[in-house]
């Protein structure tokens, strides 16, 4: 049973993902999170009704995490995120493969642990992809999507927001692509579909318009 002041891990995860579309301004509808929790409507629909009883949302055709509910997301998101730094700059996993362990992590990591992590890692404001860390003191650095950077302008590339953590593949070919927080490159072209070919790291680098319209950069 889940200590006083916590909740089921199902509770979390919805809390989670709700938090998520919505920092990614993605409009939070139940179809929304059957499609990023791979879970069916119905099984959507039955927690949607549990999570109002118990106060952490509201439902009046959107959705909306109540304070409790926010607290709750912002401390697993945290806790995620921080999991997330540890894996890959201490111990060398890909963005693939740490994403997938911080799942599990954000669950049963305890504010001790959390606490000492994030001294280790001298207090984080991102994670590996650029989101903020709930907490960290996270400044907003007033980025674009990069399909409105210029054509031939230098830009850096500050996030990959969650909704591409989610599309698979896709987090592999950022990272093996040197599309990271901190590098820079340059837009070279841009097709009739939206395709973007960037410079980057002297790579030459195709990005779909899915891509290019959600990573966020600045000049």
């Amino acid at each position: 049973m889940p200590a006083p002041g916590e909740h089921h891990p199902a509770f979390e995860e919805y809390c989670e993902c709700i938090f998520e579309l919505a920092e990614d301004d993605v409009e939070v509808i139940q179809a929304r999170i059957a499609d990023r929790l791979e879970v069916s409507r119905p099984a959507v629909s039955e927690m949607i009704r549990k999570l109002e009883s118990v106060g952490l949302i509201t439902n009046d055709g959107r959705i909306r995490l109540t304070a409790e509910g926010q607290e709750l997301a912002e401390r697993v998101v945290r806790r995620h995120r921080l999991a997330e730094r540890f894996l890959t700059d201490v111990l060398k996993l890909s963005w693939a493969e740490a994403h997938h362990e911080a799942g599990k992590w954000e669950h049963v990591m305890s504010s001790s642990v959390e606490a000492a992590m994030d001294q280790l890692l001298g207090s984080p404001t991102t994670c590996p992809h650029g989101n903020p860390i709930p907490g960290s003191g996270y400044e907003d650095p007033d980025a674009v999507p990069l399909s409105s950077h210029p054509i031939g302008t230098p830009f850096t590339v500050r996030r990959i927001p969650e909704e591409l953590e989610f599309t698979p593949g896709l987090l592999e070919f950022l990272e093996d692509s040197a599309l990271r927080p901190g590098r820079t490159g340059i837009v070279k072209a841009a097709s009739p579909d939206g395709t973007l070919t960037i410079e980057i790291e002297g790579n030459h680098v195709g990005v779909g318009a899915f891509a290019s319209e959600r990573i966020l950069v600045t000049a």
